[in-house]
């Protein structure tokens, strides 16, 4: 019968960092954190004196202290900046709907209703018969362009008075376009951008005055320089 004998293990060896190697890694590693502490805190210090030299701490600023008076402004350049922000953004979506307005700085031709009604003195300080090639341009159009009684201003100073547009449509009863060059002389409140509300004898012009309503294509004659 054969003997087995026990398998020698060899002992391994374990390596140590001397102690003086040891304590030179953990000296320098040390010295490293100083000087980047020590760079450190002559910024925070300078930083500190000249805020201390522009509001010295033991004042007080409009009767608070320093750090409740620096808190409020920061607060109150927030506030302003938010404003700013806000006014800009106002403006640049009043520009956008402007330039979708039917205004004469628009070289569009435009589709809408056409009415008409009685006339008489208008927005823009003149009297009209209804005989008279006269439109009164939409509310929404009139007070975009320029100064308005309803906002305080001269209607009659409005840059539309008195400016030329040509409205045209077919008439399906004689086959043929008919059109008529209309004067602004008034502001309709109940006609929206695109539509136009003209004396009775313009109207008839364009169809018969029983239609009462009637669809319409229009474009300014000329360029006309607006607030918008």
């Amino acid at each position: 019968m054969a003997s087995t004998e026990p398998a020698h293990t060899i002992p391994r060896k374990e390596i140590q960092i001397p102690e003086w190697d040891d304590a030179a890694v953990n000296k320098e590693t040390d010295a490293k954190d100083g000087n980047a502490q020590s760079a450190r805190a002559p910024a925070r210090v300078g930083l500190s004196s000249k805020l201390d030299s522009i509001l010295p701490p033991h004042r007080r600023y409009l009767g608070l202290s320093r750090k409740v008076f620096l808190i409020a402004l920061l607060a109150a350049i927030l506030a302003l900046l938010a404003l700013v922000i806000g006014l800009a953004a106002g403006l640049s979506a009043r520009s956008k709907h402007n330039q979708d307005l039917p205004l004469p700085s628009n070289a569009q031709t435009f589709t809408g209703d056409l009415t008409y009604y009685g006339t008489g003195l208008g927005a823009c300080g003149e009297t009209s018969g209804d005989s008279d090639d006269i439109v009164s341009i939409s509310h929404i159009v009139f007070d975009a362009a320029g100064s308005s009684s309803s906002q305080g201003g001269n209607s009659n100073n409005n840059p539309l008075c008195n400016q030329m547009l040509r409205a045209s449509r077919y008439d399906a009863d004689v086959g043929a376009e008919r059109s008529v060059d209309l004067k602004v002389v008034d502001r309709c409140t109940g006609c929206s951008p695109d539509d136009l509300d003209t004396s009775l004898g313009a109207f008839e012009k364009l169809a018969p005055s029983a239609s009462g309503r009637v669809d319409v294509t229009w474009a300014w004659l000329q360029p006309v320089s607006t607030s918008s």
